[in-house]
């Protein structure tokens, strides 16, 4: 009894164009279930596409004249709103072929005729509880990768805010904190967009892309922290030795993300960690370091975030220089282009040069 009570207000639709047949069915299934009918193909399909309420199963006459059962459930699993409704055939036909061509057209069962009363109301009941536990499952499948999903992106947020903590930190040994780390993020985006709609970057440069970049840009002088302050802190000019010694935070940045990437090796967050870290001090014409790399044999994300990286310092006031004027730095950028940076990155700039001194005002230290 509480099987019959568990299908309770369920809805069948009969299809057949035998009213006699429809009457039989209607006696054979139990009186819980509501009953609907149609008598031929093309009616039925008319009813689902003005019903308020669609069938929870269909019982399908196979010969009919017109549009057969097999063309009737092709159509309906064809269409996203129907393509779900259980249907089951009926037919006298017995021919294995026939019921194998039943199932390709999406039929889930196949009862031949005459039918008996008990087998009718059997498989009824059996393929509501099947598409019952199937929405059930799929329900809770979705509810679970939600949760999943969410907890992902909590832990996530939070790894992300202490990376960003630990970069800020790193930055702040040599007074160049405030809102750098938040500008280079700002800066990476807006050139990323740019690309993204170029010919040549558009297959390398998706959402997941300008999202990882911005959020791993900060990761870029990471490396500083194995600089000695005498070097870091230096108000005068370098020597050349100690410029050498300064030129290592790029390696030792990436160094040290790189004994991160060999435990986790598939994230992509450190990759592109690594790639800023090492190589956003390398220029188009080969003359940068530490590895000397041209062309577009620097990655990507450090290509951007090499001419970054140079717009903000030099619109910021260090110790040893007064900010430049948005106008001074577009034209040494505008040299560099083909030489230090990539050409279309120069483009890209140019283009958004605004955008870039607005985040430049609203970020500003």
């Amino acid at each position: 009894m509480k099987k019959e009570n568990s299908n309770t207000f369920k809805k069948i639709l009969i299809v057949d164009d035998s009213p006699e047949t429809i009457e039989v069915l209607c006696s054979a299934l139990p009186e819980y279930y509501k009953r609907e009918f149609a008598l031929s193909g093309e009616k039925a399909i008319k009813l689902l596409e003005i019903s308020e309420e669609l069938p929870d199963l269909i019982l399908l006459d196979v010969m009919m004249p017109g549009m057969d059962g097999y063309e009737v459930c092709k159509n309906l699993k064809k269409d996203e709103r129907f393509k779900e409704i259980p249907v089951i055939y009926l037919s006298a036909l017995t021919d294995t072929r026939d019921k194998v061509k039943a199932f390709e057209q999406g039929g889930v069962d196949f009862i031949e005729k005459p039918f008996q009363f008990e087998e009718v109301r059997a498989r009824v009941d059996t393929h509501l509880r099947l598409s019952y536990l199937q929405r059930e499952l799929e329900a809770h499948n979705s509810n679970l990768k939600q949760m999943v999903e969410e907890k992902v992106k909590e832990i996530s947020e939070s790894q992300i805010a202490t990376i960003f903590a630990m970069a800020k930190l790193a930055e702040s040994r040599d007074n160049d904190t405030g809102e750098h780390l938040k500008r280079i993020q700002t800066f990476c985006g807006i050139i990323a967009e740019k690309l993204s709609l170029h010919p040549k970057y558009k297959e390398q440069i998706n959402s997941e892309f300008i999202d990882i970049l911005q959020k791993a840009s900060p990761l870029h002088d990471i490396g500083k922290v194995g600089i000695k302050d005498v070097i870091l802190l230096k108000q005068g000019k370098l020597t050349v030795e100690e410029f050498e010694e300064m030129k290592q935070h790029t390696s030792i940045g990436a160094n040290t993300l790189e004994e991160v990437f060999q435990k986790y090796p598939g994230n992509y967050f450190i990759k592109i960690g690594i790639e800023i870290a090492k190589s956003h001090h390398e220029k188009w014409d080969g003359s940068g370091y530490p590895e000397g790399l041209c062309g577009d044999e620097i990655p990507l994300s450090a290509r951007i975030m090499a001419l970054v990286d140079v717009y903000d310092a030099l619109r910021s006031k260090r110790v040893y220089k007064e900010a430049y004027s948005k106008e001074k730095t577009r034209e040494i950028i505008i040299r560099g282009s083909g030489k230090h940076f990539d050409s279309l990155i120069v483009e890209a700039f140019l283009e958004f040069e605004e955008e870039f001194d607005n985040a430049y005002t609203l970020l500003k230290d």
